[in-house]
């Protein structure tokens, strides 16, 4: 099952609007608590006006012990502090002794301690209970009362139900929230205009590049895009430079594969039919085939070396390679055809280490001493030289054979330009160049002449840089 795709766009409205609606949320629920607490705080009043009131219509009768605190209290005397008929008073008078003087006996007393410090100046708690299966809420007061026979503390309880506070909190609740949903849902608009507006180029480039020609491989405008979406389409650029350099490598290799192979396979066919008739001697004519087989084997060799150096240039940075004994050994895979040649040969080697792969350095040096011992005169010098030259790894290959006229110079690096007709496929100096070129160096052939200005030779040069922190 393929992985869920992730919309941008909705990415950005679930980033931007959840926190938003979460902090909304929030400040919603603060709102609607510090709404409910002023409400409290201005009934919380209420009741204790009513406690305050029922206080002064307390009086002490009788003498010493035998005085008693006593109430005339009117239930009608508390409708005054009734804000409407939604919510109902409950109040209880309990005398010196703790005794009931007046009110609802079944309200419970209150048992617990006064705060030594409030808000109100009089001996005043307010505490949540219940009354009649009701939540309320109560004031008691602690009020003294004296007269002309005695004095005391007498204990006023004042509740109230939650009607009315409960309405007034919904109210406030609502209020809050329809202020905080319109805010919630302008913040939402902004949200996604501006979202979709900001996500416009990139449905732009969408399109665009979905009306391409699959074969269009050309960098894509940037055009009004914004500078986030520019590193974006950089590193595609590059990705399309890339595959249209290697499509391109790979079609030229097939034209000139399909090209280059069709004659030897021709002149092959061609002495097969004349061996078949008799017309050369069958030792003649597997000879030639043989020749024919070796020439169309070593074209195929080479071309799929030079397949082999794009290959490895797609591979990012190659491992640090010294290229001294990699040159070392392909002098000794080629010392029989130097013996065979009678060449003074003179090998010298120094440490370089750079970075590349150890099989374009071996088919480089390959390449180079071939051509020299090929082109070079038989019996003559040849001669390799490594050395370090201005940080840089030098190799130098020097035969002393005929050179090059100024002509051929640089198009010997072309793909099967040789500089005779039967000297080769023409393919060993293109295969150096591009493996000079993945590794970032140069590649030069030099005439060589002697004190009296005559050809001495040619020096193929090539120079790569060393890898880093290498003298």
């Amino acid at each position: 099952m393929p992985p869920r795709r992730i919309s941008l766009r909705r990415y950005l409205l679930s980033g931007i609007l959840v926190p938003v609606a979460v902090v909304v949320a929030l400040n919603a629920y603060v709102l609607y608590r510090q709404a409910l607490q002023a409400a409290d705080t201005a009934y919380d009043r209420t009741l204790l006006a009513s406690a305050k009131s029922i206080g002064e219509l307390l009086e002490v009768a009788g003498h010493g012990e035998a005085a008693e605190l006593r109430s005339n209290v009117p239930y009608s005397a508390l409708e005054a502090f009734e804000a409407d008929n939604r919510s109902r008073i409950f109040y209880r008078v309990t005398g010196f002794a703790g005794e009931m003087v007046s009110g609802f006996a079944d309200l419970p007393p209150w048992t617990g301690p006064l705060p030594t410090q409030n808000v109100y100046a009089a001996l005043v708690h307010f505490y949540d209970d219940r009354y009649r299966g009701e939540p309320v809420r109560v004031a008691v007061l602690l009020q003294p009362v004296a007269g002309v026979g005695g004095q005391g503390m007498a204990t006023i309880q004042v509740a109230e139900t939650l009607e009315l506070r409960q309405t007034l909190a919904r109210r406030l609740l609502f209020d809050t929230l329809w202020r905080q949903a319109a805010l919630l849902a302008l913040i939402a608009v902004v949200v996604v205009l501006v979202v979709q507006r900001a996500t416009r180029p990139v449905r732009e480039l969408s399109a665009r590049l979905a009306a391409r020609d699959e074969a269009d491989l050309s960098p894509i405008d940037a055009g009004a895009a914004p500078r986030e979406l520019q590193p974006l389409l950089d590193a595609t650029n590059g990705v399309m430079l890339r595959l249209a350099h290697l499509l391109e490598h790979r079609k030229r290799f097939v034209r000139d594969a399909s090209h280059q192979l069709r004659t030897p396979l021709a002149v092959l066919k061609a002495q097969v039919q004349s061996a078949r008739r008799g017309d050369v001697d069958p030792a003649v004519a597997l000879a030639e085939i043989d020749a024919t087989v070796d020439s169309a084997t070593a074209l195929a060799n080479q071309m799929l070396a030079l397949a082999k150096v794009e290959q490895l240039r797609q591979q990012g940075d190659p491992p640090v390679v010294d290229w001294a004994p990699v040159a070392r050994a392909v002098a000794l895979e080629l010392s029989a055809l130097i013996v065979e040649h009678r060449l003074d040969f003179e090998l010298e080697l120094t440490a370089t280490p750079l970075r590349g792969h150890e099989w374009s350095l071996r088919e480089l040096t390959r390449n180079l001493l071939h051509n020299a011992i090929k082109h070079g005169r038989d019996g003559g010098r040849l001669q390799v030289r490594l050395s370090v030259d201005a940080g840089e790894a030098m190799l130098t290959v020097a035969d002393d054979g005929p050179g090059i006229v100024e002509e051929q110079r640089q198009r010997l690096f072309q793909p099967f330009a040789a500089g005779h007709q039967l000297s080769g496929s023409g393919l060993g100096l293109a295969i150096c160049r591009e493996i000079v070129a993945s590794l970032g160096g140069s590649i030069a052939l030099e005439n060589r002449r002697g004190a009296d200005g005559a050809p001495a030779g040619l020096d193929a040069v090539v120079r790569l840089p060393l890898a880093t922190g290498s003298r």
